[in-house]
């Protein structure tokens, strides 16, 4: 069993322990590194793992350390880190904007190095999370790093590393384009004359309800959508409003200003 190290306990750390731990990871493989005493005791006793203040000391004996801290001090974190970190183990970054580059240029020698963009149903062990290997990591090295993030969710492995700018704007930012439309169908449901509790929970179950269909299917979104479509009805007027509005458009001109900060955010972040 591989030991695994989290540099950093926050909610996206705490949350894939938890995942892992449910998925059958063994409590005494993991540990985790925070500064805080009231983290300490926090995830000592959420998951009886080993925990420390000292990252240095975390990660002698790591084969797989998990970078989770944010992308402003990653700099001085893997500097810090670099003299203890075992020969053979694998560098996993969860932090936006920081890339392959500059963590090898931070290391200072050839590394394993696995970026990672989970997001934040992660919280709730459904995410979705887009991997990246740069040529140093081995295949029995992504294929732990996949076990670590299918406990929380699905994960896929990117071609290039670019493309995870394109996970980013799909599925990292994704969740707060489905909270911003539920929000938008709950406040018209108001309108409409229902009580608060029961547009968001109409919305809410709705979305749940729609995602899962999507998930299951074999069919696309596309073919779903026209199945539920009947001529001449409700559904069909209400898609021909969108049409017309240009949500489409909307959509691809937000998702891809996304791309373009995260871009930016890798040049903000550079070596």
């Amino acid at each position: 069993m591989h030991s695994i190290v989290f540099i950093g306990g926050g909610n996206m750390a705490s949350c894939i322990i938890g995942g892992m731990i449910d998925q059958g990871f063994d409590p005494l493989t993991l540990g985790v590194s925070v500064p805080s005493e009231q983290s300490k005791e926090r995830l000592s006793k959420a998951y009886n793992i080993a925990v420390t203040s000292n990252n240095n000391d975390a990660i002698a004996n790591a084969d797989i350390v998990v970078l989770a801290v944010k992308p402003q001090i990653m700099r001085n974190v893997v500097l810090a880190l670099a003299p203890a970190l075992p020969k053979n183990a694998v560098i996993v970054s969860v932090a936006a904007g920081i890339t392959v580059e500059s963590l090898q240029s931070w290391l200072g020698s050839p590394r394993a190095i696995i970026r990672a963009m989970p997001n934040t149903p992660s919280l709730v062990r459904t995410g979705a999370t887009g991997l990246f290997a740069n040529d140093q990591a081995s295949q029995l090295q992504k294929a732990t790093v996949s076990s670590i993030f299918e406990a929380v969710g699905y994960c896929c492995w990117v071609e290039s590393e670019a493309l995870i700018n394109a996970v980013i704007a799909v599925s990292g930012s994704g969740p707060a384009y489905f909270f911003q439309i539920l929000d938008i169908m709950q406040s018209v449901g108001q309108e409409l004359g229902l009580p608060e509790r029961e547009a968001r929970k109409l919305a809410s179950q709705t979305a749940l309800g729609a995602a899962q269909m999507a998930i299951n299917s074999d069919q696309s979104p596309s073919e779903l959508r026209d199945q539920v479509t009947s001529p001449g009805g409700t559904t069909e007027r209400a898609l021909n409003t969108f049409r017309n509005e240009g949500l489409e458009s909307i959509f691809r001109q937000a998702m891809n200003s996304a791309l373009a900060r995260a871009e930016e955010m890798s040049k903000d972040f550079s070596a």
